[in-house]
């Protein structure tokens, strides 16, 4: 029996080091004291409540430490001997708690899980969870053990990292789901610039206690410093951390962190990787900066990254969502996306990239499966759910796709661009009313952004609510005089609406404007109306999608 200095909280299973709790070390439960007054002269053994006899395997202790044996009925049974493991191939490293009292200390709880997350996806034959679906669980108080079953994974890490003045000291545990046992678990209590020391010792462990065997390459990969700048790596995480949230104003402050950290360590390529996928996401359909802004400096830092490492798998991927939206160069998007892949086989976000290739080449099938596997490899990631949604959707599987939608509204009622996918694909079923509900949810739920609101007017236009359809566009309007908002948007409207001429004026400035959504022109359900129209079947073949 263990018990924990700090809480009180007792533990059954001595293979446990830490309280899963706060972290703190356990102690072995003091089970047997001497009462040197009333017991000692009977030779007895009393325990800490004063009770029973202290009794080993059949045997009870006298005062001088002596074992005598015990009636026959009263001996217990021999414990079971413990089958024996199989290696794990299956990991969760669950967020690490930030127990310091600051909470500006999140970004670094936070990169840290991330770093490891990274590290251990490196290693042969072990599937570890992205962060994506991990995140998932950060603040909420679950059992590690339920965690991992639902995830489906056989070990699963947790632990807890506090800054003391210059120290920090870390509490890991790593847990065996399928035995209900403690595998491994470790503090550590090191200087602030030891950083890389902890988590390189970490990786290692954990490794070693998985019983992954890795050859001379691979366990230089697992120990490699992308920088030996501790300021410029938490400045990494800092952007990280922003990043993140994937909104305009973060993903600048991101932008800001990201460039101070290659400020001072020029060669650092996961900073110039950071740097390109804000970028990337600033001129996605909902990140606010013109693609012909964004675009060319997301490629610039990805290239960059690769120049200094070219197995860096995340910016190979960086690159192959430039090709694919704004480029719209297929086969280019296709070879940077299998590359990622190559390099890193169990990277949810090349699989990702390789998925909306196959989308924006026709291949549904493929498509299907490849985001299928997608959701399997990060299976709380609301964005893998709608990624399937769109495969449903170009693929003309309408009810599979609103299927799709609902689940990722399952895990977060709140999700805008589930609501979104939803009422698209009741549109082409006819279904106009219920389409209009869905994407009135969304534009509300993201507070009257574009692509949502351009989206509702579409479906105002089929639904024969001219008025309605008309007011979007003027709201549009006026928002660009403040921002930027895409060209396509109106071109969508005034489809609804059948007004050609503005429908191909407003696409021709899509192009020019080098529009992401362009990619997916030709399997886009709602320009089949057009799709023999000489005007479309010219613009698709300028955008190069017809190759």
């Amino acid at each position: 029996m263990k018990r924990c200095p700090s809480c009180l909280r007792t533990y059954a299973d001595e293979t446990l080091n830490f309280c899963r709790d706060d972290g703190t070390s356990l102690v072995w439960e003091q089970s047997v004291q001497y009462d040197s007054q009333s017991k000692l002269g009977r030779g007895e053994a009393v325990s800490q409540t004063g009770s029973l006899p202290t009794r080993i395997f059949g045997a009870e202790a006298s005062a001088s430490g002596r074992m005598s044996a015990l009636p026959p009925s009263r001996t217990l049974p021999l414990p079971r001997r413990r089958p024996k493991r199989r290696r794990i191939d299956s990991l969760a490293v669950l967020p690490l708690v930030n127990a310091s009292a600051d909470p500006e200390m999140e970004y670094f709880s936070d990169g840290v899980t991330e770093n490891i997350i990274n590290s251990l996806a490196q290693l042969p034959g072990l599937r570890v969870v992205p962060r994506t679906t991990v995140f998932r669980y950060k603040g909420v108080d679950a059992d590690p053990q339920e965690i991992g079953q639902l995830l489906d994974v056989r070990a699963v890490l947790t632990g807890r990292v506090r800054q003391v003045g210059d120290r920090l000291i870390f509490a890991i545990e790593l847990i065996d789901v399928a035995n209900h046992s403690q595998l491994w678990g470790e503090s550590y209590n090191r200087k602030r610039s030891d950083i890389f020391e902890v988590q390189e010792d970490i990786a290692k462990e954990i490794s070693e206690k998985l019983r992954v065997k890795l050859n001379r390459e691979e366990k230089l990969r697992l120990a490699k410093r992308h920088t030996e700048s501790t300021e410029a790596y938490h400045l990494y995480l800092r952007g990280r951390y922003c990043a993140n949230r994937r909104t305009g104003e973060w993903l600048r402050k991101g932008i800001d962190y990201y460039q101070q950290a290659i400020k001072l360590d020029p060669k650092y390529a996961l900073a110039y990787a950071g740097l390109a996928d804000a970028y990337a996401f600033l001129g996605s359909s909902t990140g606010g900066l013109p693609p012909i802004e964004a675009y060319p400096k997301a490629k610039e830092a990805a290239l960059k990254a690769l120049k200094i490492d070219k197995t860096l798998c995340e910016a190979r991927t960086s690159l192959g969502f430039f090709r694919l939206l704004y480029d719209w160069d297929l086969s280019g998007a296709r070879r940077e996306f299998k590359r990622a892949i190559e390099l890193n086989p169990g990277y949810a976000g090349a699989h990702d990239g390789y998925g909306f290739y196959l989308k924006a080449a026709g291949r549904h099938e493929e498509a299907i499966r490849e985001c299928k596997l997608v959701e399997k490899l990060d299976p709380l990631s609301l964005f893998a759910h709608v990624s399937l949604g769109w495969a449903y959707y170009f693929a003309r599987q309408y009810a599979s796709a609103i299927e799709q939608g609902r689940k990722a509204l399952e895990m977060d009622p709140q999700f805008a661009f589930a609501y979104r996918n939803i009422g698209l694909a009741l549109v082409q079923q006819g279904e106009v009313k219920e389409a209009i509900a869905a994407l009135e949810r969304a534009v509300r739920l993201s507070r009257g952004d574009p692509t949502y609101k351009s989206h509702l007017g579409y479906a105002y236009a089929m639904a024969g609510k001219l008025a309605d359809a008309e007011h979007v566009i003027e709201e549009l309007e006026k928002a660009a005089r403040e921002k930027y908002v895409s060209a396509y948007y109106f071109a969508m409207i005034y489809l609804g609406l059948d007004v050609q001429d503005q429908v191909f004026a407003w696409l021709e400035r899509a192009f020019e404007e080098r529009s992401g959504f362009m990619a997916f022109l030709h399997v886009e359900p709602m320009f089949d109306p057009v799709r023999t129209e000489p005007r479309f079947i010219e613009l698709v073949r300028r955008v190069g999608l017809g190759k």
